[in-house]
């Protein structure tokens, strides 16, 4: 009964940015940590970035100092906002959330369908 749609991608000139949302819908309890991965044709996913209920958050190496995430809890949303897009950022970017039921003790990782980024030479 849970639900992740993200939205926000799009085809962009390398320097250019992109803001990616993830909004979570359906019957739960809350959610703990939210992320955004990405994957390319013939390559496994990887992480990008993630962040805790708390506000931490964590990034790969190679987009430090370049995306930010951050969340609405009231909109049960997480966001990414890519700024100095290279071409190397080019991938279908999936958006995750570790979700509590409305009963039990337990979080479960749901996953979206993806939106996919492209960048330009």
């Amino acid at each position: 009964q849970v639900q992740l749609v993200e939205s926000g991608g799009g085809l962009v000139q390398a320097g250019g940015s992109l803001r990616l949302s993830c909004a979570a819908s359906g019957s739960f309890f809350s959610i703990n940590s939210m992320g955004w991965y990405r994957q390319v044709p013939g390559k496994q996913r990887e992480l990008v970035a993630t962040i805790t209920g708390g506000g931490n958050t964590n990034f790969a190496d190679s987009v430090k100092g370049r995306f930010t995430i951050s969340r609405d809890n009231a909109k049960n949303t997480v966001y990414l906002q890519m700024n100095s897009l290279k071409p190397e950022d080019t991938a279908n970017y999936r958006c995750n959330a570790d979700v509590a039921p409305q009963y039990g003790s337990s979080y479960y990782s749901y996953w979206g369908q993806g939106t996919q980024v492209t960048v330009s030479s």
